[in-house]
């Protein structure tokens, strides 16, 4: 069933309280409409502080196509308890690898060192398998077929996400939009053998991971605004905020976001505060 993506709107009708603002959106999916509201800060925020109103989107968007997929009787296969997709290579936007240090950082001591201890397995496991190198090469992700060969070769090295607790995902309220965005129709034991076994991925006519990447790509093109998920703890210890480089009042922060998915093309990234009351200004 084909899927297209129309338009976007965006309206601030007053807010119910001082703190904060109610941002509707309306989102063409071919013949109908995605509406979605947020509430965001009044205030001075952040990208990486609005992240949360972002995986909400995220979350009522993906549930909208996935439902006109069960109209056509096609039904997402991913369940708790299936943890196949979490072995594969993971790209954690910059902004939500931020807003991941910060949460671990408010967990016991103890919870810490485990979670240190698990990546800290998870990459001699790749390291091993010969992977590290070719990860870091800068060059990989510029060919389809060299970008296609890692991944396999990754998922192959069967290295379970350290957030994979009993086949769960440990974090799945918090977890990256891209694994949000991943899901089949197909037979979920196909996942483990993708090369040989047929998988059918649910095409998303949008996909807010993207977006985020986008725009952490302009603040750090040596990252090009991800890193890899395993790489967190080593990327923590440089303690960088790249969400501040997106900051102003909730509205326009969420707008700086909002206007890409619009227009399609790079935003312009500054801090401005928008009017009490009003609405960003489009431009």
């Amino acid at each position: 069933m084909p899927f297209r993506y129309n338009h976007v709107s965006m309206t601030e009708p007053p807010s119910t309280t001082a703190d904060t603002v109610t941002v509707e959106f309306t989102v063409g999916i071919g013949d109908g409409r995605f509406k979605a509201t947020a509430i965001v800060p009044a205030g001075q925020t952040n990208l990486t502080q609005i992240l949360p109103v972002l995986q909400s989107l995220d979350n009522s968007f993906i549930e909208g196509v996935t439902s006109q997929l069960a109209d056509a009787g096609r039904f997402v296969s991913c369940k708790a308890g299936c943890g196949a997709c979490c072995r594969q290579m993971v790209p954690l936007t910059i902004f939500e690898a931020e807003a991941l240090a910060t949460w671990i950082r408010t967990l016991p001591e103890a919870r810490q060192q485990e979670l240190a201890e698990r990546f800290h397995q998870a990459l001699l496991k790749i390291s091993t398998a010969g992977l590290i190198d070719r990860m870091v090469d800068e060059t990989w992700f510029l060919d389809n077929d060299t970008a296609s060969k890692l991944s396999l070769d990754y998922l192959y090295a069967r290295v379970p996400c350290p957030f994979l607790e009993n086949e769960s995902c440990s974090i799945h309220p918090i977890r990256p939009l891209v694994c949000r965005e991943y899901l089949v129709t197909s037979a979920p034991e196909h996942c483990y053998d993708p090369a040989t076994l047929q998988v059918d991925p649910v095409e998303l006519p949008l996909r807010f991971s993207r977006i985020l990447n986008s725009i952490g790509a302009e603040l750090e093109h040596e990252s090009r605004g991800w890193i890899p998920l395993l790489f967190l703890f080593a990327w923590m210890k440089a303690d960088v905020h790249p969400g501040e480089a997106v900051a102003g009042a909730g509205p326009q922060v969420l707008y700086e976001f909002v206007k890409r998915i619009d227009q399609g093309k790079p935003v312009a990234l500054r801090a401005q505060q928008s009017p009490e009351n009003e609405p960003p200004a489009q431009d």
